[in-house]
C-alpha cells in the first residue's frame, strides 16, 4: 500500500460510518452508540497517526510548514465536535444535526488533504522519506487492529464463559430439583409395594392359620399320644409350607440392600440389581474466529489512447490553367475559414465490476468420543468352583 492509498483508506471507512449513522432513527440508541464509538475510534486513529508520524517531518520543511498548522487546527476542531457528540443523548434530533455538521467538516478536511497536503508531501519529501512515513503509519494501523482483535476475542471469551457458567448453574438447579423429587417418588412407590405385599401376606397367613387349626383339631379325636404327635408335625410342616416364601419377602422389604442366606425347607429368592453407566453425548457451539470483510475505495491511474482530428487552414498559390477569369476580380474579397481541433473529454460512469458474496457454510463430520464407564458384574462362588458372569458388552451412548 502506497502513501496515497493509505491516506485515502481511512476517510473511505469514515464516510461509510457516517452514512450508516445517518440512516439510523432516533429510537435506535444502541446502534447509534456502537456506530459512534467506531466513528470516533477511526477519526482519532487517523488524526493521531498524522500528528505522530507525518507532521513532525513536514514541520522541518519550509514549503509544508504552514500546511501542518492548518491540519492541526482541523484535527483540533474534529476532536472538539466529537467530544460534544459524545456528551449528547443519542436519541435527540440535535444529535443527527451535529453528526451532519461533523460529516461536513470531515469532508472538507479530506478534500484539503487530497488537494493540498498530499501533493505537497510528494513534492517536498523524497521517496525514501515518504516510504518511511508510510511504513510507520502502517505499523501503527496494524498495532491498533491487533489490539482491537485481542479485545474482541477477550469479549467473546468472557461471554462464552458467562454463557457456560449460566448453563452449568441451570443444570445444577435441575439436578438438585430432580434429586429432591426422586426420594419422595421412590418412597411412595415403596409404600405402595409394601401395602400390596402386606395384603398378600395377610391372606396367606389367614389360610395357613385355618389349615393349622384344622390339623390341630385332629389330635382331639386321637386315642394315643403318638397320633397327637403326628398331627402336630403335620401342622408345623403345613404352616412352614405356606409361610416361608412370604417371610423371605418381608425380610427383603425390611432390608433391601442386605443379602440374607437362604433358609427354610424351600429356600427364598434374593434379587441383586446390576447397574451400568452410559455415555450421554451433548453438543455446544464455540467460536473459531471472526472474518472481517471491509470495502474501501482506491484510486488507480488509467491511461487510454484516442485518435483526434485537427483541421487547419492551408493557403497555397498556384498558376491558373487559363487566363480567363471565372469569377469577380479587381474587387476586395475577405474569406474566413474556421480551424477546428478535437480534444479529449473525460467522463466517468459507474458500473458493477464484481460481487463479493459473504455466507457461511455448514458441514457435518463424525467425532469419536471415548470415556471410561463403569458397570456391575457378579462372581458366583460354589463348593469346589468359582464361576463369573462377566460377558463382553458393546458400550452404547445416549444422545
Amino acid at each position: 500500500m502506497n502513501f496515497r492509498m493509505m491516506m485515502q483508506s481511512g476517510p473511505a471507512k469514515v464516510n461509510e460510518l457516517f452514512a450508516r449513522m445517518m440512516d439510523t432513527s432516533d429510537g435506535a440508541v444502541k446502534t447509534r452508540e456502537r456506530l459512534f464509538a467506531e466513528l470516533k475510534a477511526e477519526l482519532v486513529l487517523h488524526t493521531s497517526l498524522e500528528e505522530q508520524h507525518l507532521f513532525p517531518i513536514l514541520r522541518r520543511n519550509p514549503e509544508t510548514k504552514d500546511l501542518v498548522a492548518d491540519a492541526m487546527r482541523d484535527n483540533k476542531e474534529l476532536r472538539a465536535k466529537l467530544a460534544d457528540l459524545e456528551a449528547m443523548p443519542k436519541n435527540d434530533q440535535a444529535f443527527s444535526e451535529k453528526v451532519a455538521e461533523l460529516q461536513k467538516t470531515f469532508r472538507q478536511h479530506a478534500r484539503d488533504e487530497k488537494k493540498e497536503l498530499l501533493p505537497a508531501v510528494q513534492r517536498a519529501l523524497s521517496d525514501e522519506q515518504v516510504q518511511d512515513v508510510t511504513e510507520k503509519m502502517e505499523a501503527g494501523l496494524a498495532e491498533v487492529e491487533q489490539t482491537r482483535q485481542d479485545e474482541a476475542e477477550e469479549r467473546r471469551a468472557k461471554q462464552r464463559q458467562e454463557r457456560e457458567q449460566a448453563e452449568f448453574t441451570t443444570r445444577q438447579a435441575e439436578l438438585r430439583a430432580k434429586q429432591a423429587q426422586t426420594p419422595q417418588h421412590e418412597l411412595t412407590a415403596a409404600e405402595q409395594s409394601a401395602r400390596v405385599e402386606a395384603r398378600r401376606i395377610d391372606t396367606v397367613l389367614q389360610a395357613a392359620t385355618a389349615a393349622k387349626a384344622m390339623v390341630e383339631a385332629a389330635p382331639i379325636a386321637a386315642a394315643s399320644n403318638e397320633a397327637r404327635r403326628r398331627a402336630q408335625v403335620q401342622a408345623t410342616a403345613l404352616t412352614n409350607m405356606f409361610m416361608w416364601p412370604w417371610i423371605g419377602a418381608m425380610q427383603n422389604m425390611q432390608r433391601p440392600e442386605t443379602s440374607t442366606p437362604a433358609r427354610g425347607p424351600f429356600g427364598m429368592e434374593e434379587v441383586i440389581p446390576l447397574g451400568e453407566e452410559v455415555l450421554e453425548i451433548g453438543k455446544r457451539t464455540e467460536s473459531r474466529g471472526t472474518a472481517r470483510i471491509h470495502r474501501f475505495v482506491v484510486e488507480t491511474l488509467v491511461e487510454r489512447q484516442v485518435t483526434l482530428q485537427r483541421e487547419r487552414v492551408v493557403v497555397e498559390r498556384r498558376r491558373p490553367v487559363g487566363d480567363e477569369a471565372t469569377g469577380e476580380i479587381l474587387t476586395e474579397v475577405t474569406v474566413e475559414v474556421v480551424e477546428t481541433e478535437e480534444v479529449p473529454t473525460v467522463e466517468k460512469r459507474r458500473r458493477l465490476r464484481e460481487e463479493v458474496v459473504i455466507r457461511t457454510e455448514r458441514t457435518q463430520h463424525v467425532a469419536t468420543v471415548s470415556e471410561m464407564v463403569r458397570r456391575d458384574e457378579v462372581e458366583i462362588e460354589q463348593a469346589g468352583r468359582v464361576r463369573s458372569s462377566r460377558q463382553p458388552r458393546t458400550l452404547t451412548s445416549e444422545r
